[in-house]
């Protein structure tokens, strides 16, 4: 089983209440390949710079992500830069999209028929050019942002018509929808045709909405937050990752799946960049996810 995974890589600045970091590496591809790298293998599509450090493709490769679908242009890699004065809210201090701006997917050949994939929140033009490169899969899901759900609307439409699995924040969903009740927006979303909306909710944990699903997942707690980029897409890394190991979408998959995204996404958190994403066990994740169930009581 495996999955594949579209989208952004990227040089991060940060900062934040605890610290700063300068070119550390992020982007969503990133955080969700090496959360999903625990869990099933995985194939990550995006583009680099020629400036990319080559420890980085190695950090990749060492937890057993392909690489062949990361091209390298001559030129500068995407560049964000970001401060949180609270933990729910970036400030974009400054972006250079850089090669990014040119970034056109091109996904090889053994990523044709793939097991599941994840669309990371990149254009919808982009996650469709991938849509119609993909031959056959299980299921895929996408993920994305209010840039795209104010500027790109029509387009983020035909995309949802299309996958399984939609990943959004609480904003992104009322904006998506034009709706202020959750689930009343939530409908909108599945009324599309996906199986399943996962809602990400941060500090308060996640939702799985679908037909005959829905639950309610806490975020794991963490003693102290340094750094919630990524947060997000180590959540689907993690969901997705584990969803294409088993590869059926059964209620009691899709409530691992979120059990195990949880304790992605708090790795993340509790350093900068992808420090202890890419640094733990599966023994440890696996001991985080007993917690969470026995917190929770299930």
């Amino acid at each position: 089983m495996s999955l594949v995974i579209v989208g952004s890589v990227a040089l991060d600045s940060i900062e934040t209440p605890v610290g700063k970091v300068n070119d550390a590496l992020g982007g969503s591809a990133v955080y969700g390949a090496l959360a999903a790298s625990y869990f099933t293998k995985v194939y990550t599509v995006g583009v680099v710079g020629s400036d990319f450090p080559i420890e980085h493709i190695d950090l990749l490769k060492k937890h057993g992500i392909e690489v062949e679908g990361l091209e390298v242009k001559e030129g500068s890699t995407f560049r964000w830069s970001g401060k949180y004065e609270n933990w729910n809210q970036a400030q974009t201090l400054d972006t250079q999209l850089n090669v990014f701006g040119d970034f056109n997917p091109v996904l090889p050949e053994s990523c044709h028929t793939c097991n599941s994939l994840l669309l990371g929140n990149i254009h919808p033009d982009l996650q469709l050019r991938v849509l119609e490169q993909c031959k056959s899969y299980n299921f895929v899901a996408c993920d994305t942002m209010n840039y795209w759900i104010n500027g790109a609307k029509e387009r983020l439409d035909e995309v949802i018509s299309k996958v399984d699995i939609v990943f959004m924040n609480e904003d992104e969903l009322k904006a998506y929808a034009g709706k202020k009740d959750v689930y009343t927006a939530a409908d909108v979303v599945l009324q599309k045709g996906p199986k399943l909306l996962v809602l990400k909710r941060g500090e308060y944990g996640s939702v799985l909405i679908g037909d005959n699903t829905l639950f309610f997942c806490p975020a794991y707690p963490i003693v102290e937050v340094k750094d919630p980029t990524g947060a997000g897409d180590s959540f689907a890394g993690g969901f997705m990752g584990y969803l294409a190991k088993v590869g059926e979408m059964t209620p009691q998959n899709l409530k691992e799946a979120c059990l195990y995204g949880t304790v992605m996404a708090a790795l993340n958190v509790s350093e900068f960049s992808v420090v202890k994403l890419a640094n733990h066990s599966f023994d440890h994740i696996q001991l985080m996810q007993d917690e969470l169930k026995l917190w929770m009581k299930i």
